[in-house]
């Protein structure tokens, strides 16, 4: 006769020990947490580094690891904000740049001459940034023509140009671009100031959006207390948009930045 068929259980091994598979004997399989003792064995050590597991992280290394975080972002965050503000700066200096390059188109369509009043510039360099026409109804608001660093949103322009004549009185016209003798030392546009009263009102004109251009006569610098070193009544450069100083482009269609206390009425003077 063929001999007694002999099962024999299959053992596992797991990272938590071995594990029993129930195997057949005396006619039935045994049950779960009833027999078989390398199961129920091997079921408790997992429970247990199971517990271990979660209570093994206590409140205080939970508060070590939220003063850790607390001290990175406290470290991090000013460096992060001078990051944001030099990246605003940049984007100004570009619009700057693209305004010269209008400019310089400009001049090249009109024999050399282009519109220094603060009244007349704003829209005769329109088409040469993406602009409609160049009339008071083709005004409308240019991404070039904003700062994003400018305090108020709501001002379209926030650049102003130089119509400087003397320095007593404002030079009213086209002027053609040979009055200026050092160009790429003589300033074309500079970020245009924002101060505010005492109710807390703009002292600058604000320029809105689809409301025309009220007091658009205003966007020039023609005399020495329009300059950052003047009072806020009277200053029309920005005295610290950026750091310490502001953005400006040049006659021959360079930008930079300039300190504000450093500016001087010859960056001004064509002569």
């Amino acid at each position: 006769m063929p001999g007694k068929r002999v099962f024999t259980p299959l053992v596992l091994r797991t990272p938590f020990g071995e594990m029993g598979i129930p195997y057949r004997q005396s006619g039935r399989f045994p049950e779960r947490h009833g027999e078989g003792p390398r199961f129920a064995g091997s079921q408790t050590d997992v429970r247990k580094k199971h517990r271990s597991f979660l209570t093994g992280f206590t409140l205080i290394e939970l508060l070590v690891v939220i003063a850790i975080i607390a001290l990175l972002m406290a470290i991090l965050m000013p460096a992060l904000q001078r990051v944001r503000k030099q990246a605003k700066g940049v984007i100004c200096r570009t619009n700057l740049k693209q305004i010269g390059l209008a400019f310089n188109m400009y001049t090249e369509d009109n024999k050399g001459k282009f519109p220094r009043n603060g009244g007349i510039w704003i829209v005769k360099f329109l088409p040469y940034i993406g602009g409609q026409g160049d009339q008071d109804k083709d005004y409308q608001e240019m991404g070039v023509y904003n700062c994003p660093s400018y305090p108020n949103k709501e001002q379209t322009l926030d650049y102003v140009i130089n119509s400087w004549k003397d320095g007593v009185t404002e030079y009213i016209g086209y002027s053609p671009v040979s009055d200026f003798r050092r160009p790429s030392s003589k300033i074309l546009l500079a970020d245009n100031e924002y101060a505010v009263n005492a109710s807390g009102g703009s002292i600058r004109q604000i320029i809105r959006k689809g409301q025309g251009l009220p007091g658009r006569g205003g966007f020039d610098v023609w005399r020495p207390r329009h300059l950052p070193t003047g009072t806020d009544a009277q200053r029309r450069v920005a005295k610290a948009r950026h750091r310490d100083g502001c953005n400006v482009a040049y006659m021959d269609g360079g930008s930079g930045w300039i300190q504000g206390e450093k500016m001087t009425p010859q960056m001004w003077d064509p002569k």
